[in-house]
């Protein structure tokens, strides 16, 4: 079998061969970055009023403390993604992001089919919140792809530095997991 050489262009190459979209050049690209980010504005405003009710259903302080934390750092992500709208001079407005109503939903869903007080209920509570930081990891990483390709520097940083605590958010989950809280419900009867 023939081995494929991955040639890597010089920038000039790349200008040649392929044009760098921007917004000005892409009008449907922008609108559907636009789109796209009024998306995932309604997925970060809809999980403040979610996350309040996953800690005070979850067992554990572990569990609680990250849930309280991670509200926190939402709302930051709500208030940065407000800043991206002003920095792309368009008006910060919500669309319906049916994915994360229905990842929410499934949350519910947990917590009225556990017991509470249980840690099989933090076991669902850490796989149902591990669902949304994952459909949220998926959208921040292509949000700021396309930040990139269309020469949004600087939304492009605003949008790894919410990708990059989105990432943190999925590792301290497992980890709570691992460490005890699975364990933990072996025992439960």
């Amino acid at each position: 079998m023939e081995k494929i050489k991955d040639k890597k262009k010089s920038p000039s190459q790349k200008s040649a061969g392929t044009s760098r979209t921007t917004p000005e050049m892409s009008p449907k690209l922008h609108k559907f970055f636009v789109g796209e980010l009024k998306d995932i504005y309604w997925a970060e405003k809809h999980l403040t009023k979610a996350l309040p009710k996953m800690k005070k259903a979850a067992t554990t302080e572990e569990l609680k403390t990250a849930f309280d934390n991670h509200l926190e750092a939402t709302k930051g992500h709500v208030t940065r993604l407000e800043e991206i709208f002003g920095l792309l001079n368009e008006k910060a407005v919500a669309k319906k992001c049916d994915a994360m109503e229905g990842l929410v939903k499934e949350g519910e869903s947990i917590i009225a089919d556990t017991e509470a007080g249980t840690s099989t209920r933090d076991v669902g509570l850490i796989m149902a919140a591990q669902k949304v930081e994952h459909y949220e990891i998926a959208t921040y990483g292509c949000l700021h792809q396309l930040a990139v390709t269309m020469g949004h520097d600087n939304v492009a940083g605003i949008l790894e530095e919410t990708l990059n605590e989105e990432k943190d958010a999925d590792q301290l989950l497992t980890g709570i997991a691992e460490e005890h809280v699975n364990y933990d419900a072996t025992g439960e009867n």
